[in-house]
């Protein structure tokens, strides 16, 4: 095996909880990447002005970000937890299911406000567990752990195609002029944003003829697996009431051989009995106390806020190049067909999911600062050599291919990255969420309104902005780095927290 056995001892020690979060985060991108392609047939559904579907994208968004902030909320035992897992995930389930229901474009934000909070604590809580089992050696599961977004995010659009309507799906008077519009606005749905359509005519009243409801019922199908993987792991634990799960597995005398420490066995028992509290790893409210400020260096402070911008940069560059590259792709002065436009943001995508495949292996031999320095170098060299060829299609299409590829796993190298230099002590995991997310939704908005007033070439220069700062806020979390008080090995070995640390045991605490 390209890994050595002593982290494949504790994957086979923890194989079940592994492939559960890993589960639950292709519900994430099943989740995050259906807007786009279904909103016109949304907006027919719920008969509602285009101007008005809109804010479906920002009640997600939105409540996304909450989610992100309140899911450290749930992670103070596993139980919690992993309730919280169960409870997002066939919510998820809940919303593919009850979307065709939805005859009102209140309803519908509301019912994708519900999403966007389980998307929020599923993508804390399942960042979180992980780094909590395999800490120094969460990187390689970490980038597990994200492909699987980009898998759902692929996934999703490709059910939905077959469903999409070929004409207008509302038959009304004036249908004939609307449908020939409709391939043109279909394509401008992106994900993340619809951008500004509102100067398309489209009939508000009439027979509705959509069938998109049944890729949302064939999604809540695929879903459905996902929370049952969650509820097995429950009942494992014996966290389910009235069931009495089976006891856990005791390890081989080959894996206690290589995950134990000489010294630590006599410890072991006693870490077990403890509770599982993940120090350090608490919700964005328990991290502003302060209580936790105390005794704290700058470098402590600067660690967090460094890292939080680096993906509230590359994030952000995420978001807006998915949305808006589509847009730039038909304006002059590339004027590309629109058909062809369109196969961008699944370019985009697409490499971004074969990225994090990539990265499974590679981060198991590179670190993570090494990986997070190539992406965000990668990233700023595209967008330079993308204004430089500015006026050739196809060097958008390589382009696209390549940003995806270097922005890919950012996101999983920067937090096992950043969790490394504190210790796994900080609130590096929920800082780093929040940050990302708040780019992500920012980043969109603020393009969005300096592409209407500049014009589409400046869709480029912000990427090279976004890069630029990116590239710089790195570098200060790499001097912060040198910076930051090194744990002396004497009084890391007198510890006494250190036999409850799930590193030097390798097991699935409680």
């Amino acid at each position: 095996m390209w890994w050595d056995e002593r982290v494949s001892a504790r994957f086979r020690r923890n194989l079940q909880p592994t492939l559960t979060y890993w589960s639950v985060f292709f519900s994430f991108g099943l989740c995050i990447a259906f807007l786009g392609p279904t909103l016109l047939d949304l907006r027919c559904q719920t008969q509602s002005s285009l101007s008005q579907i809109t804010w479906v994208f920002f009640s997600q968004q939105f409540c996304l970000l909450l989610g992100s902030c309140l899911g450290g909320v749930f992670k103070r035992t596993l139980a919690q937890s992993l309730l919280a897992l169960f409870a997002s995930s066939l919510a998820i389930s809940l919303v593919f299911a009850i979307i065709p229901l939805c005859h009102n474009v209140v309803l519908l934000a509301v019912v994708m406000a519900v999403a966007g909070l389980a998307m929020g604590c599923i993508d804390t809580i399942s960042n979180m567990q992980l780094v909590k089992i395999y800490q120094k050696d969460s990187a390689i599961f970490l980038q597990a752990l994200h492909f699987f977004v980009g898998f759902g995010a692929l996934l999703s659009p490709l059910i939905a195609d077959p469903f999409l309507s070929d004409t207008n799906c509302i038959l009304a008077n004036g249908t004939a002029n609307a449908s020939s519009n409709l391939p043109h606005i279909r394509k401008s749905l992106l994900p993340h944003h619809p951008g500004n359509l509102s100067h398309y005519d489209l009939p508000m009243k009439g027979l509705v003829v959509t069938r998109v409801s049944y890729a949302f019922w064939i999604m809540a199908l695929i879903n459905l697996p996902v929370p049952i993987a969650v509820f097995f792991l429950l009942y494992k634990e014996r966290m389910v009431p009235c069931f009495n799960g089976s006891s856990h597995p005791l390890l081989s005398a080959d894996e206690l051989a290589l995950e134990t420490r000489p010294g630590d066995k006599d410890e072991l028992p006693t870490a077990a009995q403890r509770p599982h509290r993940a120090a350090g790893h608490e919700d964005l409210f328990s991290c502003c106390q302060s209580k936790n400020f105390r005794g704290a260096s700058y470098t402590y402070f600067a660690v967090h806020i460094t890292g939080a911008l680096v993906l509230f940069m590359t994030d952000g560059i995420v978001g807006e190049y998915s949305g808006f590259v589509y847009s730039y792709a038909v304006e002059e002065p590339l004027a590309v067909v629109h058909k062809v436009a369109g196969y961008l943001p699944s370019l985009f995508w697409g490499f971004i999911t074969l990225g994090r495949l990539i990265s499974i292996p590679v981060s198991y031999r590179m670190k993570p600062a090494t990986m997070v320095f190539i992406n965000v170098v990668g990233v700023l060299i595209t967008f330079l050599l993308l204004l430089i060829f500015s006026s050739s299609v196809v060097f958008l299409f390589v382009g696209t291919a390549s940003l995806g590829l270097f922005l890919s796993s950012t996101f999983p190298s920067m937090l096992a990255y950043t969790e490394d230099i504190l210790q796994y002590k900080g609130c590096a995991t929920t800082v780093l969420v929040t940050g990302a997310g708040i780019g992500e939704m920012v980043l969109q908005l603020l393009v969005g309104s300096i592409i209407h007033d500049r014009g589409s070439y400046s869709f480029l220069v912000c990427g090279m902005i976004f890069g630029c700062l990116a590239f710089t806020f790195y570098a200060l979390l790499v001097f912060f780095h040198r910076m930051y008080p090194k744990p002396s090995p004497e009084l890391d070995e007198a510890s006494p927290d250190k036999a409850a640390a799930p590193e030097d045991t390798g097991q699935y605490q409680r």
